[in-house]
């Protein structure tokens, strides 16, 4: 939390009952704190909480109930889709709305398939993300249009969990034997899941099948 953020403890004020109570996570203080201006702007809208990450947003949502929360989807820790299926399970009738600077295909089909009730980017103008709130509140569905139809022909992600596993790491830099040492398994499995992960992406090696995959938000 930073200076300008209300406490952790930040409850609704007193006749503010008919206001969106917003939980607003980010890793990124700059992006918290103009959110957070912008969208107290709105009569109806309130922001009680912030968090920089996925551990405390879940702790903020245990404890604050929020309406609605803003997820990030790239935080360190626990990135925002992993953080958008815990935060539901622990505030079942908040909503989450993610608010992201990467706008791929694959995330969009993650982020849904969590338990997010909206997805837009974050160069929507404020009228619009302030009406995507509203909409997520009433029980419906937000998608940036553009998003969505990316999402019909290139969203679904065709790798497995070993393959996004091994890719992963791969990513990172490490040798097929390292990330067999890492996670159990032998040499030789490891690069048939590479080699398959490559075969699936349609990329000419690990390096690019894993930009590729990166790219699409698969990973």
């Amino acid at each position: 939390m930073n200076a300008g953020e209300p406490s952790r403890a930040a409850g609704a004020p007193v006749g503010s009952g008919d206001r969106i109570r917003l939980l607003l996570v980010d890793d990124q203080a700059l992006v918290r704190g103009a959110l957070g201006a912008l969208l107290g702007l709105e009569p109806d809208l309130e922001v009680v909480g912030y968090a920089a990450g996925g551990a405390e947003a879940i702790a903020l949502a245990t404890e604050l109930r929020p309406d609605v929360c803003l997820m990030d989807i790239q935080m360190a820790g626990m990135d925002g889709i992993a953080a958008t299926r815990a935060l539901l399970e622990v505030s079942p009738t908040s909503r989450v709305l993610i608010v992201t600077t990467f706008a791929r295909p694959g995330y969009l089909r993650s982020a849904l398939d969590a338990g997010a009730s909206g997805f837009v980017v974050k160069d929507a103008s404020p009228e619009q993300l302030a009406e995507s709130i509203r909409q997520v509140h009433r029980g419906r569905r937000v998608v940036d249009p553009a998003l969505a139809e990316a999402s019909l022909f290139e969203g679904t992600n065709p790798l497995n969990e070993r393959e996004r596993q091994v890719l992963r790491r791969a990513a990172e830099g490490l040798t097929a034997p390292a990330i067999a040492a890492e996670i159990f398994l032998s040499a030789g499995t490891v690069r048939n899941l590479l080699s398959s992960a490559i075969g699936k992406v349609g990329a000419k090696n690990r390096a690019a099948a894993a930009r590729i995959a990166v790219e699409k938000g698969w990973l």
